[in-house]
């Protein structure tokens, strides 16, 4: 209601101003070539905003606010009293000159301070004008009538002199100028006719656009301090010139519905709404000046949402009604799929929305649809949609982020086009759309802290026009545990995906290996980086190593034959090819003794032990190299005190604990029938599980104690120095604390340190829930998670959240973020 109210004051205060307002005799000086004119109505303050705002600081070293500040360094001698203008003309291809035009007065000039001072008088056409350098700092001034006109371009200061008696001010400059609000420390208007070439110096090439074609004239009032920057107008186009924005003319602005639908971890949203699609049908055919009938196709949507994510982009159509879109998209059905209730369909044609909504949409791939409540999103991959799927269903959509609310606090309810984004959006805009130069000098790390949104709300004559860059002041703890992304691979997945850190980036990334033996590196973005075909799967976990000592990480693991180490790019890195005959091997187990990357590997094969150094030499001084019976998994590198030792189980229930050399360092002589878990150590003794459910605990002298846990056979077990989890049927037991979960079959409980805090993980694979609880038994918010395998783990990004990977449906991996 009050932003209704406002229009009609706006419309009343325009008609008022058309009948009675003269122009002001400043704007006779301003040349029609400008392309941004500035009113300052508070020099003062304007050059402290700009002085104390950190956001324009974050900006300060791309090359067109340097360029601009340049220009402007002879406005520090310059002191205007009252009413004062700023253009910038541009002067020769790209190269924009600025003119101040002011009250005349005889403290104008304060150069007393200057230490090197030259000021000539020049003749022009029986006309004078006077020359400054100072400091270093050129600039051109004259007096006409009660104006003086300040330049940094001696042929601006001749043209205003040659033409001085034709001087006109601009009629629609006029209009807007007269209703701008005096109480900003400035007000700025864009000249779009006249604007191209400075914004396509900052755009890159194959992005340059005409910024006439949007609107013709915009103005904004300035508003800036140390948290924001606010600018708040309205723009105008011409009825009779083809204008984007005339593509919402006869049409009410609407509240729009996308940011209810984005996932939360979207990095941008930007929706298009109208209220009638029959008037944004015969604008856009007025724009794209093309005579066709128009299409009843799509004529319930009644608005366009762009979502961006992970550098993806989907398009969402929002309708009241669906019946003739659902009959369209049938009859291009191709294939489809079903996730979490929801079908995915894939289609045969996907350049069908380009045409039906140029401009709003241009070169997108609408492969694969689904439906969403009444609205149809549309993405190049069906892993997109599984993350609009899985966000909508968990209610973590982009509405709720501190990013938009911090933005929608400022903007108008209704929107005719509007445009939210956090500093990754930014940066992916900047990186696409602009010059090297720019997005490599914007501090990105420091615009993390604010929101940044643009607003237009089309009306009969003009458009409200709001822009913000606002910090977040505070960091809405939101207790969410979001779908990040999900990844389809080539075939089934066979091993559970893990989290590997990037040397490069200090980021971590994916491993995950396919039923074809493809290994896959997967980026912290969710694309493949690399697939490397393996003789055969892996067994266990991935280790990574630095071989080299120089902090480049490398990938350790053994298939069922093999023994292999492959660098960053999957590169295999020699001599680490070992084969075995008969296969047959155990996971890999990697020791670092004392932390000096001096890295011990040990291969097991039945009774066979291979023990390497980083050189991929035998070590010759390990004697243990034939067990009496076969090893069972993965040998341990455990560490009480200052002693090492090495823990391996053997079928016939012996558990040897051995020296660094492999000579026996502890003897045990409890024969146990050992469970499928490892051996940990816990409380400063190993400690294992048989298959009858009792828990063994071993000290450094040999001591076994034993505990009648009344286990099931097939139960799980994962401990650390002071904290015990054991999985039991459907009972989850945490430092003696039990959770009874819903029936099911349980993977076994994992244990994480992360951020001083502890978190113990189970997957119920039967239902495919992944659970996740703290030390005190006490699930973490918003779980269970939809999801197939045990997790892994972390801060992936390095954004003080943590996320975590599993298997989604049987050829897919799923990434969640935890708020």
């Amino acid at each position: 209601m009050k932003f209704k109210l406002l229009t009609v004051l706006f419309i009343l205060l325009i008609a008022c101003t058309e009948q009675s307002t003269k122009t002001s005799p400043i704007l006779y000086y301003v040349p029609h070539n400008s392309a941004i004119i500035i009113k300052l109505n508070d020099k003062p303050s304007f050059s402290s905003e700009l002085e104390n705002s950190d956001l324009l600081k974050t900006l300060s070293l791309t090359p067109p606010y340097t360029s601009i500040l340049e220009k402007l360094e002879s406005l520090k001698y310059i002191q205007p009293n009252g009413e004062s203008i700023l253009a910038f003309v541009e002067l020769g291809k790209a190269n924009f000159e600025l003119l101040l035009i002011a009250q005349n007065s005889d403290d104008l000039f304060q150069i007393e301070d200057g230490k090197n001072k030259v000021v000539e008088n020049i003749s022009y056409e029986g006309k004078n004008f006077d020359s400054y350098t100072v400091d270093g700092a050129n600039f051109f001034s004259t007096v006409l009538e009660d104006k003086i006109i300040v330049s940094s371009a001696q042929m601006l200061i001749e043209n205003i002199l040659r033409n001085e008696r034709d001087l006109t001010a601009d009629e629609s400059l006029n209009k807007l100028y007269q209703i701008a609000n005096n109480q900003s420390s400035a007000n700025i208007f864009i000249n779009t006719n006249k604007s191209n070439p400075l914004l396509n110096h900052i755009l890159s090439d194959g992005h340059k656009v005409d910024i006439s074609k949007f609107t013709d004239w915009v103005s904004l009032d300035f508003n800036t301090n140390k948290d924001h920057l606010k600018l708040n107008g309205i723009s105008m186009a011409n009825d009779s010139i083809i204008n984007y924005s005339n593509l919402f003319k006869n049409s009410h602005a609407l509240t729009p519905k996308t940011p209810a639908l984005a996932p939360m971890a979207s990095d941008a949203i930007m929706a298009f709404t109208f209220d009638n699609y029959e008037n944004f049908a015969l604008n856009q055919k007025r724009y794209l000046d093309r005579s066709i009938v128009i299409d009843t196709t799509f004529n319930a949507v009644e608005e366009i949402g762009f979502v961006y994510m992970n550098k993806e982009k989907a398009v969402i159509l929002h309708t009241y009604g669906s019946e003739n879109i659902l009959n369209y998209l049938d009859k291009l059905e191709k294939t489809s799929e079903e996730y979490q209730g929801n079908e995915i369909v894939g289609l045969s044609k996907s350049d069908f929305l380009n045409h039906y909504f140029n401009p709003l949409i241009q070169d997108f791939e609408a492969n694969y649809y689904t439906i969403i409540e009444n609205a149809f999103v549309f993405s190049p991959n069906p892993e997109t949609l599984k993350t609009f799927i899985g966000n909508f269903k968990n209610v973590s959509t982009f509405e709720k982020t501190s990013v938009y609310k911090t933005a929608k606090e400022q903007l108008a309810d209704e929107s005719s086009m509007l445009f939210v984004s956090n500093a990754d959006g930014i940066e992916y805009f900047l990186d696409q759309y602009t010059d090297k130069g720019i997005s490599k000098n914007v501090k990105i790390k420091e615009l993390s802290q604010y929101s940044f949104a643009a607003q237009m709300v089309a009306d009969d004559n003009f458009h409200h026009t709001n822009i913000l860059f606002q910090k977040i002041a505070h960091e809405t703890t939101l207790n969410k545990t979001i779908p990040y992304f999900t990844l389809q691979l080539d075939t089934e997945i066979v091993t559970p995906p893990q989290f590997v850190k990037n040397h490069r980036t200090n980021k971590d990334e994916i491993i995950v290996q396919d039923q074809d033996n493809n290994l896959y590196l997967i980026s912290t973005d969710g694309k493949v980086i690399w697939k490397k075909q393996l003789s055969g799967r892996i067994q266990g976990r991935v280790e990574q190593v630095d071989l080299y000592k120089n902090g480049r990480l490398q990938l350790a693991f053994t298939t069922d034959n093999q023994f292999m180490i492959v660098d960053r790019n999957g590169k295999d890195v020699p001599p680490f090819t070992f084969s075995y005959e008969g296969g047959n091997l155990n996971p890999l187990a990697v020791f670092d003794y004392d932390r000096k990357k001096d890295y011990r590997f040990l291969v097991t094969q039945g009774t066979k032990l291979f023990l390497y150094n980083s050189a991929g030499q035998i070590v010759k001084g390990f004697k243990y190299t034939k067990a009496a019976n076969p090893i069972l998994g993965t040998p341990k590198h455990l560490r009480v005190g200052k002693k090492d030792y090495l823990v391996m189980k053997q079928e016939g229930g012996e558990l040897k604990i051995l020296s660094r050399t492999g000579d026996t360092r502890v003897n045990v002589s409890n024969k146990i029938n050992f469970s499928d878990n490892e051996v940990l150590l816990h409380k400063n003794k190993f400690t294992v599980t048989d298959t009858k459910g009792h828990l063994f605990q071993i000290d450094e002298k040999g001591k076994t104690t034993t505990a009648n846990l009344n286990l099931l056979p097939d139960h799980g077990l994962d401990a650390t120095s002071n904290t015990l989890a054991i999985m039991n049927d459907n009972v989850l037991t945490i430092r003696s604390k039990k959770v009874e979960l819903d029936l099911g079959v349980y993977s076994k409980p994992r244990i994480f340190y992360l951020n001083d805090k502890i978190y113990i993980s189970v997957t119920d694979i039967q239902n495919q829930k992944i659970y996740l609880f703290d030390s005190q038994a006490e699930a973490v918010s918003n779980f269970p998670v939809p999801g197939n395998s045990s997790i892994d783990l972390i801060d992936m990004d390095n954004d003080h959240k943590l996320e975590l990977v599993a298997k989604d449906q049987d050829n897919s991996i799923i990434v969640y973020k935890i708020n």
